[in-house]
């Protein structure tokens, strides 16, 4: 039975435009054929920063309470099909259906925080007569739009990730041109029908497809876009800084965190913790679990137990419920996780189950005594990866996730509050969790990093701040 395959229109000004060009939308998992994705050039996504420049004074003149209003709708509708979200993301991204399900319920919850938000962006008033020559001077601070953000997305949360530019955009009254990663479109079409139906203006919101090269640069470089937000990797971040001149720029890039075990910890109860993190939609997550440095009392009991607990994972097709691990983005990402591991190997580390793939799925990962100057250990891999070596103590294992280009979270289990502080102090993250592992967010606080894992923080609230200027005024009373 041979069946047409759905064709996406690029979404400008409020009107669904066809493209000149379409590439076709491949399952990373099967190899079926999704979708057909407009293709845009250099004329659409002028036409897409065209539309949305001339919208900004709509969106920044719009009352706060009807920019959480248009938020509240987009909200509602996305519970109403909170299902169909959830296979749109299973099949683009090969994400197991009920990790897929966690993101939509998360997303939810992003957008529900930015229609709060959107009422509560306040300034503040100063006293000016602190200052000789300030008397009968009143001032207070207000925080007004930026513009237009050009927001820029990687596939692996395809509408949460979304959400946390779009979100916080709408609330301070912004307009957007959005960008999602290639692998990952269906998502966010989907999101931008949800707020047509919701309401937003025409313009307030346009999403072009195509390649980094000509949409991206465009977006990047364009005078009329005020700031870029953008999640991904350093390389690409760095270009993007390098390019955006005076433009605010937020920057979401990589990591590799790690978790240090303490020694009186009960390993029976974090096993199942340690193995989510390291191993949740295939490691593909900026701060999933990709170290652990355990003490060496209690190696060899945590390495049986987090092996045993790995044997146990369902590997297969993300629409299964059952399903723990699916396929990897692309059957390149396999290639070259495959390449790391052979890297650790010949530097004398232990693979102790996986290192093999089936299809595009590689199979769970775990490496023993790798090196830290391998690939595996100071890279993101970005694959069902994770490294388990031992440390004399807790001050050594800090030093070792601190050894890092990355900074992005990091964790620690311990009974300890003396440690546990002095972990907090001492490790160099964006992020630290005491007794929990790094891979931890909820969509309200202030989540970045230092290092090359980027700059600027998301968290709706501080996001905000981001997208917004700070404007002075003042009264002088003394006329």
């Amino acid at each position: 039975m041979h069946t047409t395959t759905e064709k996406k229109k690029l979404y400008i000004n409020g009107e669904w435009v066809e493209a000149e060009a379409y590439t076709e939308l491949l399952s990373p998992y099967s190899g079926e054929v999704l979708a057909e994705i407009p293709f845009a050039t250099e004329r659409d996504a002028k036409r897409a920063i065209a539309a949305a420049y001339e919208a900004r004074r709509t969106m920044a003149k719009m009352p706060a309470h009807e920019r959480a209003a248009i938020l509240e709708r987009v909200v509602s509708l996305l519970q109403q099909r909170a299902e169909e979200a959830a296979t749109i993301i299973a099949k683009e991204a090969a994400k197991p259906i009920t990790t897929a399900k966690a993101e939509v319920a998360r997303t939810i919850q992003t957008y529900k925080f930015a229609a709060e938000e959107a009422k509560r962006i306040y300034g503040e008033t100063l006293p000016l007569d602190a200052a000789p020559g300030g008397e009968n001077r009143v001032a207070f601070t207000t925080r007004e739009p930026i513009g237009v953000i050009g927001a820029i997305t990687p596939f692996n949360f395809p509408m949460n990730l979304v959400a946390h530019k779009l979100g916080p955009a709408i609330a301070s009254g912004n307009t957007v041109v959005l960008k999602p990663a290639s692998q990952t479109p269906l998502s966010a079409y989907f999101i931008a029908e949800l707020f047509e139906q919701a309401g937003l203006p025409k313009g307030a919101l346009n999403v072009v497809t195509g390649s980094g090269k000509t949409v991206g640069d465009q977006i990047v470089t364009d005078p009329r876009i005020s700031m870029v937000t953008f999640t991904g990797s350093p390389e690409v971040g760095i270009g993007i800084r390098n390019k955006a001149g005076l433009k605010r720029v937020t920057l979401e890039l990589g990591s590799n965190s790690a978790v240090i075990i303490d020694e009186q910890v009960d390993i029976e109860r974090i096993i199942p913790r340690c193995v989510v993190g390291a191993f949740s939609f295939q490691g593909q997550v900026c701060i999933s679990l990709q170290r652990i440095y355990v003490h060496e009392k209690r190696y060899k009991e945590f390495v049986e137990k987090f092996i045993a607990a790995v044997k146990q994972l369902k590997v297969g097709d993300p629409l299964d419920p059952s399903t723990d691990v699916s396929a990897l983005i692309s059957a390149k990402d396999v290639e070259r996780s495959l390449d790391w591991i052979e890297e650790a190997k010949q530097g004398g580390a232990t693979v102790a189950i996986g290192g093999e793939r089936q299809g595009n799925i590689l199979l769970p990962t775990v490496i023993l005594d790798a090196a830290p100057t391998t690939k595996v250990s100071c890279q993101e891999v970005f694959a069902p990866i994770v490294l388990i070596n031992q440390v004399s103590s807790v001050d050594e294992a800090i030093e070792l996730v601190n050894d890092s280009r990355y900074g992005l979270q990091a964790g620690i289990y311990t009974d300890n509050v003396h440690t546990a502080w002095e972990a907090a102090e001492k490790l160099h993250v964006g992020g630290v969790l005491i007794n929990d592992i790094p891979t931890f967010r909820v969509d309200h606080m202030p989540y970045g990093g230092v290092k090359e894992s980027g700059f600027g923080r998301e968290g709706i609230r501080y996001a905000i701040e981001e997208m917004t200027e700070l404007k002075l005024i003042i009264f002088n009373r003394n006329r």
